[in-house]
């Protein structure tokens, strides 16, 4: 790799990172010499940036788009220039599209040129003081270039306006302000380019104090009965995400319409891209049936006048939402509109907001280009049927429990890992989060045991997610003992645990199911109990789990029968042994060395044995596996005509009468 390709991706991680500077894949970098030119390519995010998503282009052959003749119809001329930036590219198997400020880099003559669309620039140029407190902040030097729809048209600006520069100054202007868009900094140096954005923003913060009160303010609980409903209105084949903010600058502009007003149209083309040019603004918000009737009376207004659903909508005193077709377009989106917000706010300090008008708004939404960066950003999943939906698994922080998560997070879904144990749960999402994916996974600590602590689960789940489509009731504890064994202490630990913790789940999920029926009562959701085999047929010295096992299925049979009117499948697995697992092969306190202290199995004097034993009881002679349950699991939830059955998973060692 160049060393100047090196510094490129290096001070495009730098800026892409801070969100301070750049939204989503918001923003451009470049690098030139004499005869090539290297540029992020489109739909990139900078700061992920590296080799592979620079485009390398021919110079010479990029000027031909400056003396080009090309249509008056902008859609005509727009691919058409496209077309020639492709014929620049020097790979021609590269299939990365190159960014379509390609020419606006190329003919600014720096090597380095960063493009960024800084929050607190942007409060300036997206303010109706731009030019003069441009002028007045960064004097002569800095060039201000009016408001220009991007491509072709914006270029050929540019290009004239460096023209007029160079004859008045004789050189490149090194900082660049494209009004309700954001900045170009050139330079032959990347140090000297932070430099540059270090010293504008300094000037900027002396003008425009940055914001100072930033508190996070608390979810309200009644959005629990209000999103879930809401993911479903705004969901079309596949059920969507909801994102949620809320802190004290948001609740500045959602008290009430006049101060709604000020976020309610675009002021950059990303927010067009990412946020679309119309937002829903819920007033009446003092009970969930309020803001829902609310809702459901704007929606059909809405989709009947912009034709589309909304992907922003701001709840009074509750925050704002934005929902996406994954939780890394949804997370995008909200990001995007927060960052309008503080533009508005800034932008009203420098003598008010100027908003793009819809000319302008019409031109971005309908460009070819934009739809493309759009279509990147909403990267879709597999297709499959778990893509994007959200799951709980209890127990989920280890053994079957992490393999379960593990193996529904590769299918594209949003979990939740509910565990006791803090530590191995947040070392588990951190090395679910590490994979690089557009779900995403949290954990939380959870008691099973504890109704509160369940309650507090699911309002998280909604919180973070916007509804549930099924949780795994996994959790569970087992010690081994006879009669003369067994104290009541631990008799009622086991039973709170294994057999009172799956109602816990159940009843709080149940909550949130039934809501998104209610909306859609075709929409399918499933509650699923790992129960045992131990579930199925009495277990000898090991009556208190057994017996916990038993009741669940009963729990299951109830729960099917209640919960089938709201299209809620509920099921339990019934695995055999799995030996991997620490339950077993926990070198202190698994069931082998349980079983081999106890005497559960006749004469045997190690745990080899104590296995063997185990190990001869399964027809197929070994213990159950992870893929083993998972092809169980995903029958249940991809088939519609089973509920309250109870799935063995034994290799014949159980065997349904």
């Amino acid at each position: 790799m160049k060393p100047e390709i090196k510094e490129l991706i290096e001070i495009s991680r730098y800026y892409g990172s801070n969100k301070d500077f750049v939204i989503a894949g918001g923003g451009n970098t470049s690098f030139k010499d004499d005869e090539t030119i290297w540029i992020k390519a489109s739909g990139q995010a900078l700061a992920e940036l590296n080799e592979d998503g620079l485009v390398s282009l021919s110079r010479k052959k990029l000027h031909i788009i400056s003396s080009g003749v090309y249509s008056e119809d902008p859609v005509i001329r727009e691919e058409q220039v496209k077309d020639e930036l492709y014929r620049s590219i020097l790979d021609p198997g590269n299939i990365r599209r190159p960014s379509v400020e390609t020419s606006l880099h190329e003919i600014i003559q720096y090597k380095y040129i960063v493009h960024l669309h800084p929050t607190q620039i942007n409060g300036i140029l997206c303010s109706r003081n731009a030019k003069s407190l441009t002028q007045k902040l960064f004097g002569e030097s800095v060039l201000f270039v009016p408001y220009t729809d991007p491509g072709y048209t914006l270029f050929k600006k540019l290009e004239s306006e460096i023209v007029s520069y160079r004859e008045k100054f004789s050189h490149d202007p090194q900082i660049i302000f494209l009004e309700n868009h954001g900045s170009f900094v050139g330079a032959d140096t990347t140090e000297e380019i932070k430099k540059i954005y270090d010293d504008i923003i300094l000037k900027i913060k002396e003008q425009v104090p940055p914001i100072s009160d930033f508190s996070v303010l608390p979810y309200n609980p009644i959005l629990n009965k209000v999103l879930p409903t809401i993911r479903i209105l705004l969901s079309e084949e596949q059920p969507e995400i909801i994102r949620y903010r809320n802190n004290s600058l948001i609740a500045m502009f959602y008290k009430n319409q006049q101060e709604f007003h000020k976020i309610s149209l675009p002021l950059t083309p990303d927010i067009i891209v990412y946020c679309k040019t119309r937002y829903l603004y819920i007033e009446q918000s003092s009970t969930a049936e309020k803001i829902l009737d609310s809702f459901r009376y704007q929606l059909p207004h809405f989709i009947s006048e912009y034709d589309y659903l909304p992907k922003v909508f701001i709840i009074k005193d509750m925050g704002v939402f934005a929902i996406g077709e994954t939780f890394a377009n949804a997370e995008a989106c909200l990001d995007v509109y927060e960052d309008l917000i503080k533009i508005s706010y800034y932008a009203s300090l420098c003598g008010g907001i100027k908003f793009l008008i819809p000319e302008q708004v019409a031109f971005i939404d309908q460009w070819e280009v934009e739809n493309y960066r759009r279509k990147v950003a909403q990267t879709t999943g597999s297709g499959n049927k778990l893509n994007n939906k959200i799951a709980i698994v209890t127990g989920g922080a280890q053994g079957f429990g992490a393999g379960i998560a593990e193996s529904l997070f590769a299918l594209n879904m949003n979990i939740i890992i509910a565990d006791l144990n803090e530590e191995k749960g947040k070392s588990f999402v951190s090395l679910l989060s590490s994979k690089k994916s557009q779900n995403r996974s949290i954990f939380v600590r959870t008691d099973v045991s504890d109704s509160g602590s369940v309650r507090d689960l699911i309002i998280t789940t909604v919180s973070e997610f916007g509804g549930l489509d099924l949780i795994i009731s996994n959790a569970g504890i087992l010690k081994a003992g006879g009669l003369d064994e067994m104290d009541s202490e631990t008799f009622s630990k086991m039973t709170e645990v294994n057999y009172k913790g799956y109602f816990h789940c159940a009843k709080y999920a149940s909550e949130v199911m039934k809501l998104q029926n209610q909306e859609k009562p075709g929409y399918f959701t499933d509650i699923i109990q790992i129960n045992s085999k131990s579930g199925l047929r009495g277990s000898n010295r090991n009556f208190a789990y057994a017996g916990a096992k038993f009741g669940g299925i009963g729990l299951t049979q109830s729960f099917a029968m209640e919960l089938a009117p709201f299209r809620i499948k509920v099921n339990s697995i019934c695995p055999g042994n799995f030996y991997e697992g620490p339950l077993w092969s926990d070198p202190n306190n698994g069931l082998f060395v349980q079983y081999l202290k106890t005497g559960k199995v006749p004469g045997a004097k190690s745990i080899d044995e104590v296995r063997k034993y185990y190990e001869d009881k399964v027809l197929l002679k070994r213990g159950c596996k992870l893929e083993d349950v998972m092809k169980a699991i995903l029958y249940i939830i991809d088939q519609e005509y089973e509920t309250g059955q109870a799935i063995p998973v034994t290799g014949g060692q159980v065997m349904l009468g």
